[in-house]
């Protein structure tokens, strides 16, 4: 499931639900089958989990992009390409980021938030808006884009437009203006001739869509088991020294082979070894 968009300050929203008769309400509780569904290590994982799922973090790769995405323009001061709900294209102030720093940004507004999809077949992508694909009602090949890995900037990127097949890049210029008090406004095009600092973009994403990332955390769900689910893997209780050994045994890969070896220790473990054979036992009998 998709989880919505969310910015920094927005407050959590409750949600509304109709309100039913417990059971403890109606019989009292049950003091001793009752148990909490998260312990306190499991509560404050999953909290930093949930906010690491919010987190925004550079693309490295154009295949890392992917999801909701942020174009950042190298502009002074930092802005990103935004589409409002007419579906003009234009260049907005960024407001979360630290000490002004672009590779920083957050949006704080859903207008400058982009949804990237590659092309399929190709290795362009389309950007569509809140609103849809900006002015156009569908993607074709010019709404398309080629994301090419900058040479000099590591983590940015240019993006060369019809689906890489124009000579032309998406870029920042500043013009005049006679309605800005600062007399400039800075415009977001798509005529670029050439490569240069007006055509580097930082392509910020949601961390749960980084494929690394996203790799990373399905390796660390996997490790994550309790010693009552390996117990009940294993079909008895398990000393301290089998349990480490289990999960280390999860983190490396080799998890079947010693639930076998520790189940067939346990079938075993009746029967102490003395270091004589069977007939040796026999014969030294009284």
């Amino acid at each position: 499931m998709v989880k919505p968009l969310t910015f920094k300050g927005d407050k959590p929203k409750k949600r509304k639900h109709r309100e039913y008769a417990s059971t403890e309400s109606k019989f009292g509780a049950d003091t001793s089958t009752r148990t909490s569904a998260r312990t306190p290590a499991e509560e404050t994982q999953h909290l930093e989990d949930s906010a690491e799922d919010q987190s925004w973090v550079s693309a490295d790769t154009p295949s890392d992009i992917a999801g909701p995405v942020v174009l950042v323009l190298p502009s002074d001061p930092p802005t990103c390409i935004a589409s409002d709900a007419n579906g003009k294209v234009f260049a907005s102030e960024l407001e979360n980021l630290i000490e002004g720093d672009a590779a920083t940004a957050e949006p704080h507004d859903v207008r400058q938030v982009w949804v990237a999809t590659r092309v399929a077949g190709t290795e362009s992508f389309s950007f569509k808006g809140h609103h849809g694909n900006a002015s156009a009602s569908a993607i074709s090949h010019y709404e398309s884009f080629l994301a090419l890995p900058s040479t000099d900037i590591p983590g940015t990127f240019a993006l060369q437009t019809g689906g890489g097949d124009k000579e032309a890049f998406v870029c920042v210029r500043e013009a005049s203006s006679s309605t800005k008090a600062s007399g400039r406004v800075i415009e977001v095009r798509g005529d670029a001739s050439s490569l240069g600092f007006e055509t580097t973009l930082r392509i910020r994403m949601q961390a749960r869509f980084k494929p690394r990332i996203k790799a990373s955390k399905e390796t660390k769900a996997r490790e994550k088991i309790s010693r009552k689910e390996l117990e009940g893997i294993v079909g008895r209780r398990l000393e301290e020294d089998e349990v480490r050994r289990l999960k280390r045994a999860r983190r490396e890969g080799n998890f079947h082979e010693e639930v076998l070896d520790v189940r067939v220790k346990g079938k075993h473990d009746k029967f102490a070894w003395t270091g004589l054979k069977p007939f040796e036992i026999e014969r030294d009998a009284p």
